[in-house]
């Protein structure tokens, strides 16, 4: 089976470098996910502008959008994108504790569990969400707005998870602990 290697930012097309220049400047690093979406400058400009489009005027806070970014990485089984979200939601406030609660499940907070679990219902199911999960989304106060957004979320970070599944390339982020 071919071995999908990070690519040198040099060796990727200009749109690419031109992306990575910026994501290297604004994080600080270039993470080897980045760097591989970068083989196609197109998907790597679409991925990053839809994430900048979703972060205006949000239905969600920093901190929901990661824990959706935890439970939907946990559902499709990336280690890359849990090590990254996990470092992501310790940096907007939630603990180790929190980290490990949301990708299994189970938080004490209504809003947050609802948003989890319509993200996991979604995630686990193919788009088709369970009546309980969608009715729990709504009875906690968020609307259709809401529900769109949190479908785009889901797809960005499917679209990562596929990435690594398919490519396998070194973590760069500290390793997350297992649940299982």
């Amino acid at each position: 089976m071919k071995t999908i290697q990070v690519p040198a930012t040099e060796a990727l097309s200009t749109l690419s470098q031109s992306i990575l220049a910026q994501v290297q400047k604004k994080m600080g690093k270039v993470p080897n996910l980045y760097a591989t979406i970068g083989y196609s400058g197109q998907a790597l400009k679409g991925m990053l502008d839809f994430e900048a489009t979703l972060s205006q005027e949000s239905s969600f806070t920093g901190k929901e959008k990661e824990a959706i970014n935890l439970i939907v990485s946990q559902v499709n089984n990336c280690d890359y994108c849990l090590s990254a979200h996990t470092m992501l939601a310790q940096l907007k406030g939630f603990s180790k504790e929190d980290t490990l609660a949301i990708r299994k499940g189970a938080v004490s907070d209504s809003k947050l569990s609802a948003i989890i679990s319509l993200a996991a219902s979604i995630a686990n199911n193919k788009g088709n969400a369970s009546e309980e999960a969608l009715e729990q989304f709504f009875e906690v106060g968020y609307d259709e707005k809401a529900l769109i957004e949190l479908i785009g979320l889901i797809t960005l970070r499917t679209f990562t998870n596929y990435v690594y599944a398919n490519t396998k390339i070194p973590v760069d982020f500290p390793a997350i602990e297992s649940i299982a």
